[in-house]
């Protein structure tokens, strides 16, 4: 059955009514909550403020490095120190490394540009900060509903946003309701404020609706996989951040590395990857396990009995795609009845690899705009106020200094690391010049004929992994009787034109095995999708070559639960 059909015979839905209405529970949406009820108890109102969060709880979806830089947060609670946030371990050194093979150079502190300086910002999980901001907004009155995944805009007569739909629970594979079977909710709002992080699902939908990214350049993204290790006590140095470039990515390639030091003898491994890579035999997930290999990296993983150093262990696993295009590929963040803040509209700093200040920043000052509009009596209309106050924000002049960092890479790494040094370092960011991009991503991909493979190790189960190992430890469940929510615009076309042109490139730049090519009993290639698997990082909905994947919402608090990350 379509949803029409379900609605037809099970509807009408139930319909609740707020002032505000916010869709995802990560940082930019609690902090759009929590800045309108605070702005409501300052100036003695009241404002019906709803975050809808797919995951099981605030914070289950939630992946990054991550380094956070607290300054929105100490505008949104100047004393969140004394009220416990999970900021505890600081920087103590910032460490930048270029690698070869089996070589290494370290650039010289005092030549680091203020881009990789993190003096003042804090190693964390992300994923323990937002669970935090939930309890923050909680106490101050909002309403969360965690396990309910946004699956559709609602639309006023005039066009303007009026709300948004949950999914239906309980829907069979084949689209037919089940004994478990729930209808969805509708949630209407006088505005609705979109905060799904990087290539949200509905978001995506709005942008095209009305256009926003008219005159803007297409966005680029990189593909982030993580992972956590616990590491001997003899190796650990609490607050110390590595980041590294060059191998095992070629110099045409876009891709760098992360390793902290976090607290309790942990620390997170991550490797970021654009995703306007050009190879189709490109694995990130491999890439991201033969950078571990590095004599630079193993030291800290391995065991050495001779010196009584045990080996490491590895605790959590996950993958997300993070916004790169900054400024220049941000899009009109209003429209009628709602708006886009985070990583949703684009907001991350890929020069700082941070995004998570910038997403409590942009709800803060969506809120700001919202809570003047409801108080006013307005509604459905443009938030116009918040783009006006984002052009005069700190943010708006860090995007700004930042906005050449990621096109420079497709000049290579050597130029784009001489360019870079002098725009953030030399010109401290005054940049008398703009670069522009002109394609997507998935524009970048050639041929298979164009293009050496890549013959990748096999994993050694002890520093590399396979992905379905990998996937266990990140804690990702879907309700196998459920609709998959991986569609394809045209089933034909993952062999006709992926697989024949291009080598069949879901295989590989899927980081949780949810796509494989497999023969079936005729000896026929068939693309088979484990959606069981899917961690909810979008990238098949970025890379794929024609685009005839579309990510959609599955039944709320599916996916990854990530503990830790």
């Amino acid at each position: 059955m379509t949803n029409e059909e379900i609605l037809a015979q099970f509807g009408p839905r139930e319909a609740m009514e707020y002032d505000v209405v916010v869709v995802g529970g990560g940082p930019g949406g609690l902090a759009t909550a929590i800045r309108l009820k605070q702005l409501a108890a300052e100036k003695g109102t009241d404002i019906s403020v709803v975050v809808l969060e797919k995951g099981s709880e605030p914070g289950a979806h939630i992946l990054s490095g991550a380094i956070m830089d607290p300054i929105a947060l100490s505008e949104l609670f100047p004393n969140w120190k004394a009220m416990g946030a999970p900021l505890n371990q600081p920087v103590t050194d910032d460490a930048m490394i270029f690698l070869g093979e089996k070589s290494s150079f370290r650039t010289p502190n005092f030549l680091l540009p203020g881009c990789f300086q993190n003096h003042g910002n804090y190693i964390v999980s992300l994923g323990a900060v937002t669970k935090w901001l939930g309890e923050q907004a909680e106490a101050l009155g909002v309403e969360i509903f965690p396990g309910f995944a946004a699956a559709e805009v609602l639309y006023n007569e005039d066009g303007s946003v009026k709300g948004v739909a949950t999914g239906n629970m309980g829907v069979s594979k084949e689209g037919e309701p089940t004994a478990d079977f729930q209808i969805g909710m509708e949630l209407h709002a006088k505005y609705t404020v979109f905060a799904e992080g990087a290539r949200g699902h509905l978001g995506k939908q709005l942008i095209a609706k009305f256009k926003l990214d008219d005159g803007k350049d297409p966005q680029t993204y990189g593909l982030g996989i993580k992972e956590v290790w616990e590491i001997d006590p003899k190796r650990h140095q609490p607050g110390f951040v590595m980041h590294t470039a060059g191998w095992p990515m070629d110099n045409s390639t876009y891709g760098g590395a992360f390793l902290y030091h976090m607290e309790g003898n942990k620390v997170t491994l991550g490797f970021i990857t654009g995703l306007d890579y050009a190879n189709p035999y490109l694995s990130p997930f491999e890439e991201f396990q033969r950078w571990k290999t590095h004599p630079n990296v193993r030291w800290y993983l391995e065991g050495d009995a001779e010196h009584g150093i045990a080996p490491a262990k590895r605790l959590g696993y996950g993958a997300r795609a993070i916004t790169a295009g900054g400024l220049m590929s941000l899009p009109k963040t209003v429209f009628p009845g709602g708006a886009l803040v985070g990583c949703d509209a684009g907001y991350l700093n890929v020069s700082r690899i941070k995004g998570s200040h910038a997403a409590i920043k942009t709800g803060m000052l969506a809120a700001e705009a919202a809570y003047d509009a409801v108080t006013s009596g307005r509604q459905h209309d443009e938030l116009s106020a918040y783009p006006v106050a984002f052009e005069k924000s700190w943010l708006h002049a860090e995007l700004h200094k930042a906005r050449n960092f990621k096109a420079w890479f497709k000049k290579g790494l050597l130029t784009a690391t001489l360019m870079n040094g002098i725009e953030q370092f030399a010109l401290r960011g005054h940049i008398p010049w703009t670069l522009r991009r002109d394609k997507p991503d998935h524009a970048y991909l050639k041929p298979a004929a164009e293009c050496k493979p890549i013959a990748y190790p096999k994993p050694d189960g002890k520093l590399t992994f396979d992905r379905l190992s990998s996937v266990f430890i990140s804690n990702t469940n879907h309700a196998e009787n459920q609709p998959a929510h991986l569609t394809l615009k045209d089933a034909s076309v993952p062999v006709n034109i992926n697989l024949h042109k291009y080598a069949g490139p879901e295989a590989r730049y899927c980081p949780a095995g949810v796509y494989e090519f497999v023969k079936t009993d005729t000896g026929q290639d068939k693309l088979q999708i484990n959606a069981q698997n899917c961690v909810h990082c979008k990238t098949c909905d970025i890379k794929d070559p024609t685009q005839n994947i579309v990510w959609v919402t599955p039944e709320g608090g599916g996916g990854p639960n990530y503990a830790g990350m």
